[in-house]
């Protein structure tokens, strides 16, 4: 087996990992990133609507940080931590100005000034954006900083198998490259886990195929923790019936979402930010007006564009018209969108502090939504994942060059030609049980009862499930026998992470007995403070989960009811 040796290993080319790479290379440490994808076809780049900031001299008057900060801590429904929500709300004009000196094309005002825009939950207008492919403009001008740098190499379409330790610290990890399914071991003092979301475990989702939660799979298997993996959120719009993303920015703009009736439903259920209340109401509200009748024949709602004209939604939301268009046949400026929510984002992730550092495994950090901070808390503010992807991921970055200033180099008698054994076997095997039909089940399985509405019985029996689908992924093969870019390989080892995830997502959710944010509970319809205004920490131990606590950190504000 190959064998390379850095000062630090990131896992994950979107712009968590790029920005961490930037400040590690810049603090001149050796750095490789691994990407299963080309850097700038990460997930990043699928962020349309644009970045939270308060930036001075460049906000509403009325704006300030604090205002930031409280909108996260309540659209989080006060299980965020506020130090985290703090820094964040601090850090976002410093981040933006960055990026803008870096080159990204933001729009502007009249004045010069970034434009802005309201989205949910917000006090005040204070997202930035580059009309509505702001993800992807903010991802090629990170991508292109970080190729001046002479220290970072990258390892693009190379599979994470699992992260290689020694003793309580960790070696690096164990890639293999897609194209040859040759292995390679990247020896390091640090890793940065930053590999994106989960989404590909949802039957709905607006997330690409490549968010498989591989990161946290492997983190699990290494003895590291889960934070919070009961909180999933979804998009209140996703197009029907591909799921695709329809950006937030279209109701940021003034869509209206509009049920069989006609009606503004949104009217009911948050009367004072109808459309734009948090996405978790949102999505909630439209389940309701589906599941009452009041939907569509196919179970979708209308997102109506139509009072905007052709010309201003041609110039601020191109992306939702091009794809209503080419996905679901309609012409936004004659007809309304069809939507419907899919599973969008993971408020929860790899147990980590305010620098990005996880305490199970020495030299292991995480950032953006592989990571929980937590910063979202129980519900993720939209605008807020660039956001978070670019401060966390500096701050992470700036957290490993003072590791790597401090711990030496190990020594290796890790046994990594045994995880490529593992891997492999897939191939070798003849007959079992086919990924694919695991990967469906799974699919079902967590959005029929770990999705928008849980219960005890649905959480219960979700769990029993993937118990069985954990047995039966140990006897998984797969057809393809070539080592050329045998993308049913890694189909398999992505369904064998995932399935690892959902077992630690639906045991929390069992155990969290109150409604919080995105994560609702019909027969605990209420939130319940008193007794679980704590995070969960989720460990994975042989066949079980084992589930312990941390106290949520509070700053300044008390818990209130959340009203919009």
């Amino acid at each position: 087996m190959e064998k390379k040796e850095y000062d630090a290993v990131i896992l994950g080319g979107g712009l968590a990992g790029l920005m961490a790479a930037n400040m590690v290379a810049a603090g001149g440490f050796t750095v490789a990133v691994v990407s299963k994808v080309f850097p700038t076809r990460s997930h990043s780049s699928a962020a349309e609507g644009g970045i939270a900031a308060y930036i001075m001299g460049n906000s509403d008057p009325n704006d300030d940080p604090d205002f930031m900060s409280y909108d996260e801590v309540k659209g989080g429904d006060y299980l965020v931590d506020q130090d985290a929500a703090e820094l964040l709300s601090k850090k976002s004009g410093e981040i933006v100005n960055l990026l803008d000196a870096w080159g990204a094309p933001f729009n502007r005002q009249p004045d010069g000034r970034i434009a802005l825009r309201y989205f949910g939950g917000q006090t005040y207008p204070r997202t930035r954006f580059i009309a509505d492919k702001t993800g992807m403009a903010l991802l090629h001008t990170l991508f292109e900083h970080s190729t001046g740098f002479k220290n970072i190499d990258f390892y693009n379409e190379y599979y994470v198998l699992d992260i290689a330790r020694e003793g309580d610290s960790v070696n690096g990890l164990v890639a293999m490259e897609m194209k040859t399914l040759d292995p390679i071991y990247l020896k390091s003092r640090a890793l940065l886990i930053a590999s994106g979301g989960i989404g590909m475990m949802y039957k709905h989702s607006t997330n690409s195929y490549i968010n498989t939660g591989d990161g946290h799979g492997i983190a699990l298997r290494s003895g590291v923790a889960l934070k919070d993996p009961e909180f999933v959120q979804f998009h209140p719009t996703g197009l029907y019936p591909s799921d695709i993303l329809i950006s937030e920015a279209a109701r940021a703009e003034g869509a209206i979402l509009k049920n069989n009736k006609g009606e503004r439903f949104m009217a009911r259920y948050a009367p004072h930010k109808f459309d734009l209340a948090p996405r978790d109401i949102v999505s909630r509200s439209m389940a309701i007006e589906i599941r009452e009748g009041r939907g569509f024949e196919g179970g979708y709602l209308g997102l109506d564009l139509r009072h905007l004209g052709k010309k201003y939604i041609l110039e601020r939301l191109t992306l939702a018209y091009d794809a209503a268009k080419n996905f679901s046949g309609v012409d936004a400026a004659e007809e309304m969108i069809p939507v419907r929510p899919a599973q969008h984002y993971f408020m929860g992730g790899i147990d980590v502090d305010i620098t990005g550092t996880n305490h199970d495994l020495k030299g292991v950090f995480a950032a953006g939504e592989a990571a929980c901070v937590s910063v979202h808390g129980a519900n993720r503010l939209g605008s807020n994942s660039l956001l978070e992807t670019l401060v966390y991921g500096r701050e992470t970055g700036n957290a490993m060059v003072e590791y790597l200033k401090s711990h030496k180099k190990i020594e290796s008698n890790s046994d990594v030609d045994k995880l490529v054994d593992n891997a492999y076997a897939y191939i070798k095997r003849e007959s079992g049980e086919h990924f694919g039909v695991l990967t469906e089940e799974l699919r079902d399985i967590m959005w029929d009862n770990v999705g928008i509405f849980r219960d005890n019985d649905k959480l219960a029996q979700a769990i029993s499930k993937i118990k069985d689908l954990r047995t039966r992924s140990r006897s998984m093969y797969v057809t393809d026998k070539s080592t050329n870019y045998n993308t049913e390989l890694f189909n398999a080892l992505e369904t064998r992470n995932m399935i690892d995830v959902a077992y630690a997502m639906a045991t929390g959710a069992l155990n969290r007995t109150e409604t919080r944010g995105a994560h609702f509970r019909d027969d605990f319809p209420e939130r319940n403070d008193k007794d679980w205004m704590k995070h969960t920490i989720t460990y994975l131990a042989g066949d079980e989960i084992k589930i312990s606590y941390k106290p949520v950190t509070y700053t300044r504000w008390k818990p209130e009811p959340r009203v919009y």
